[in-house]
């Protein structure tokens, strides 16, 4: 895949064509991920794989997903707290 990657960058065109697929396939994901936040599905999951699919390519996307991953983690942890806390009262 790095061979792959390098000979895309080499060439300006193939280069932008590729951030253009990579813009569209991601953006496409993160708005499927988006509507399934208010219809049934797995809209956190989607969002994540969105992000990182555009994080391959783009920087913004990279620290936005970093923000995304952070927020679940402590969203992890907070419903893990009051789960302990149910358990302990019962």
């Amino acid at each position: 895949m790095t061979r792959f990657r390098a000979h895309v960058r080499r060439n300006r065109a193939t280069h932008l064509a590729w951030r253009g697929g990579v813009l569209v396939v991601g953006a496409s994901v993160l708005a499927v991920g988006v509507v399934m936040m208010v219809t049934p599905g797995p809209g956190i999951l989607g969002i994540v794989l969105g992000l990182a699919i555009l994080a391959t390519e783009f920087a913004w996307a990279q620290s936005a997903l970093h923000r995304a991953r952070s927020a679940a983690d402590k969203a992890k942890e907070k419903a893990m707290r009051q789960a302990g806390r149910r358990r302990s009262q019962d």
